[in-house]
């Protein structure tokens, strides 16, 4: 995927989780953060981050936040980002998809995707990652009910009969590994592994990352 018209500033503060102060062409700017989740290892002052500009009409800030520099390393934290990169990453992942549905209703849960095959479905649902220490990536960053909401519902798509996958897109290249994040959310992990146990794929995937594009780039090994 790709983005336009994309500039660099300087990370001031973030009074709240939806907006970012930004110094742009040496003036203080306010931007959307499209990010919801706690990110404060990136987030720091006087980080560069990369801005696009807004198109909602009405909107109050004429700027995203959609990635930073973390030392030498530049992550995108686009929290819609992955779901569009799986989108288009889907038919390579599963060659034999003959469709691929977003938003799937399963159970109780609507799911990222849903791929058609010939012999039957493969749910999956996807996660993006930004939680990152000496190239060891962690999910989540903060405390998500939902999450494990959606690997129960995986588990029941295997119970049932289907292909199941959690696919976790970290959205920065070169890293040693995945995990869940037990230390964050002890829950989380317990469900990632009884999902795993039960028969769902847990797949993790690095990305190739510019200031203005993100690509899926090769599998990472997971540690459960």
């Amino acid at each position: 995927m790709e983005y336009r018209d994309v500039v660099r500033g300087r990370f001031l503060s973030r009074p709240n989780r939806f907006i970012a102060l930004v110094e742009l062409d040496g003036a203080e700017t306010v931007c959307h953060v499209k990010n919801t989740g706690r990110c404060r290892e990136l987030l720091t002052p006087g980080a560069w981050v990369y801005l696009t500009p807004g198109t909602a009409p009405g909107r109050k800030t004429a700027y995203d936040l959609i990635a930073v520099e973390k030392g030498s390393r530049l992550i995108n934290m686009d929290a819609q980002a992955p779901n569009r990169v799986f989108g288009e990453f889907a038919r390579t992942f599963d060659p034999q998809a003959l469709s691929v549905r977003p938003e799937y209703r399963f159970g109780a849960s609507r799911l990222d995707f849903c791929l058609e095959r010939p012999d039957g479905l493969h749910l999956v649902e996807v996660k993006g990652v930004t939680l990152e220490e000496g190239g060891h990536t962690r999910f989540p960053d903060a405390p998500m009910e939902r999450g494990v909401k959606h690997l129960r519902e995986l588990i029941s798509a295997v119970e049932q009969g289907h292909r199941a996958t959690a696919f976790f897109l970290i959205q920065m290249a070169n890293v040693a590994d995945f995990a869940p994040n037990d230390d964050t959310h002890p829950a989380f992990g317990a469900t990632l592994r009884r999902a795993a146990a039960a028969g769902v794929r847990i797949a993790a995937y690095d990305c190739r990352v510019t200031p203005d594009s993100l690509t899926v780039g090769s599998p990472v090994p997971v540690r459960l």
